[in-house]
């Protein structure tokens, strides 16, 4: 069982600028007292050909983790634009999150980001050379995909880093956390669906939440979002 649990993500400044920062905030609940820190981090697929093209954008370590619901924003510089093939420029990427701890990574949320000119006109008649002042990128917040692994916490033996749990949509259900899902029922839903949507799994080197948490019982944790690491307060649930 997992110690950390992310429970919701929310896409700040959503759509925006391709030069703007990415916000986050991210609310996790942690069951138990942690010997080490968190470390999170944002990582921009620069091209879904070459993982040698990811970037990751910010990393931060959070910490002490206090026993309880924990609240923070995460924000991150735009993505280097020169090392991104200028034929990937405009469309679908995707943005990862992922948390670690003690270097073993136990949940990654997967966002597909569209990048392309806000103007309709623009979109119809793009100029010939790219004008990047004027690219939007959009963050589609509403169709996440949560991947979670199996590590080991504090006291428990070593066990392989698998992928335990892959899901789409919520981060939470109204009964509680999203019930796992094996891969054949997940495809023939897929397959009866009628949008004619198409599945991409979201990982960094490839193309591989949302019940809100009572904002009255959860307060902001009081960090620096600049420093390296942030210091978290007790939150009273």
């Amino acid at each position: 069982m997992s110690i950390v649990n992310i429970t919701n993500i929310n896409v700040l400044s959503n759509p925006a600028s391709i030069t703007d920062s990415l916000q986050f905030e991210i609310t996790f609940e942690c069951l138990s007292n942690l010997e080490s820190d968190l470390e999170f981090k944002i990582i921009y697929v620069g091209s879904a050909e070459d993982e040698k093209l990811d970037q990751v954008l910010d990393s931060i370590m959070v910490g002490p983790v206090p026993v309880g619901v924990n609240k923070f924003v995460f924000e991150a510089d735009p993505p280097n634009l020169s090392l991104i093939p200028k034929s990937e420029l405009i469309g679908v990427t995707v943005v990862l999150i992922t948390c670690s701890y003690k270097n073993r990574e136990f949940v990654r949320v997967g966002y597909y980001t569209n990048t392309d000119y806000a103007s309709e006109e623009l979109r119809e008649n793009p100029p010939e050379n790219i004008d990047m002042s004027l690219l939007q990128r959009t963050i589609l917040a509403d169709q996440p995909r949560v991947t979670r692994f199996a590590i080991p916490w504090d006291g428990d033996d070593e066990i392989p880093n698998v992928t335990v749990n892959e899901e789409e949509g919520n981060f939470m259900e109204d009964d509680g956390l999203i019930s796992d899902e094996d891969e054949a029922e997940e495809e023939e839903e897929e397959e009866d669906e009628e949008d004619g949507s198409e599945e991409v799994d979201l990982t960094a080197s490839d193309q591989e939440m949302e019940e809100d948490v009572n904002d009255e019982n959860v307060e902001p944790l009081q960090v620096d979002v600049n420093s390296e690491r942030m210091d978290l307060e007790m939150q009273t649930v």
